[in-house]
């Protein structure tokens, strides 16, 4: 008897689970452990396809990557590039929401990543994940750099500046603001986009 679509199930059942739990938590301590009684599987079975934690991780980041967003906002061309940016960089910030729901996300990545010293399967988790947001923007700036509004040969070093950017507004989210810290941002974004799309974030090399 053929066991190839049993086999196939399990796989896609551990995949499934541990990209779940990175969605649940972001910095979640992603164990093989934990992943095989989230899917529901032995030790055994999850080694059989992933003998190592990191080829879990690098498996399962390297299946998001290919996760297209629903009406991605980069294809629609009728609009400037850097508003279209814009709107993408704001699906990332949107993740992670405002207020409470961002200072638990901070709380978490602090008491994980930061305060105690992370554990290497955590510093694995956590690479593949920035990895991941890295690869997104990177998608969207190539998008941008087929229709010449971004250098072709720059565009790993502007993912990685528009995502400092990210990172510092994501903080910004966790702590107490007004009103006002919302149009902040959204300048911010432009300014950032506008810089990107400009030309100007590559031309001074040093």
């Amino acid at each position: 008897m053929n066991d190839r679509p049993a086999k196939r199930d399990t796989r896609d059942r551990i995949l499934i689970a541990a990209a779940t739990m990175l969605g649940e938590n972001p910095a979640a301590r992603l164990s093989v452990r934990g992943v095989a009684a989230r899917a529901g599987v032995s030790m055994g079975s999850l080694r059989h396809f992933f003998p190592t934690q990191q080829a879990l991780i690098d498996t399962v980041v390297a299946g998001l990557y290919d996760v297209d967003i629903p009406d991605d906002p980069i294809l629609d061309t009728g609009r400037a590039p850097a508003e279209r940016l814009v709107d993408c960089l704001r699906q990332l910030l949107s993740q992670i929401g405002t207020g409470d729901r961002a200072r638990e996300h901070w709380r978490a990545i602090h008491e994980t990543y930061i305060a105690s010293g992370p554990a290497d399967d955590q510093v694995a988790t956590y690479r593949s994940l920035e990895r991941l947001g890295l690869h997104r923007i990177e998608r969207w700036l190539t998008v941008l750099a087929g229709e010449g509004a971004v250098p072709a040969n720059d565009v790993e070093r502007r993912a990685r500046f528009l995502m400092t950017v990210l990172n510092g507004l994501l903080i910004e989210r966790a702590l107490p603001a007004d009103a006002s810290r919302l149009t902040f941002e959204t300048d911010t974004l432009r300014m950032a986009a506008g810089a990107v799309t400009s030309g100007r974030a590559g031309s001074e090399r040093s």
